[in-house]
């Protein structure tokens, strides 16, 4: 657990009041009308995400998105480097992961890709 908030502790030093925007802006569909303006620094963006199951020592796939569609790849690598060395996640996992993010994802998890028929 201690790594798990050193993580979050190292993050919020590296996100800035802007970037509360941006982050709180990439993820408005699941923080309540309202509640936004209550979360004024990392620390309470990441205390919402816990008390709002989003957020968990073993479980940081939603952070990893919303840094994704952020553009924030410094953020999104110590997120990846805690998953790799402290949770020891294996590569083929981590892919697995990427890969069943989004739920509706799962079913085609295995299939090889299919072709684009482009109109003509």
């Amino acid at each position: 657990m201690a790594e798990y908030r050193s993580l979050l502790e190292e993050l919020a030093q590296n996100i800035t009041a802007e970037d509360l925007e941006q982050l709180k802006s990439a993820c408005k569909e699941d923080i309540p009308s309202g509640e936004g303006e209550a979360i004024a620094t990392s620390q309470h963006w990441f205390a919402f995400l816990e008390k709002h199951s989003k957020l968990d020592k073993a479980n940081l796939s939603y952070i990893e998105h919303i840094f994704e569609i952020s553009r924030r790849p410094d953020l999104l690598t110590m997120v990846v480097q805690y998953r790799t060395q402290v949770l020891k996640i294996s590569e083929e996992d981590e892919v697995d992961t990427k890969l069943t993010r989004i739920p509706s994802a799962k079913k085609y998890k295995g299939e090889p890709p299919r072709p684009i028929a482009l109109p003509c």
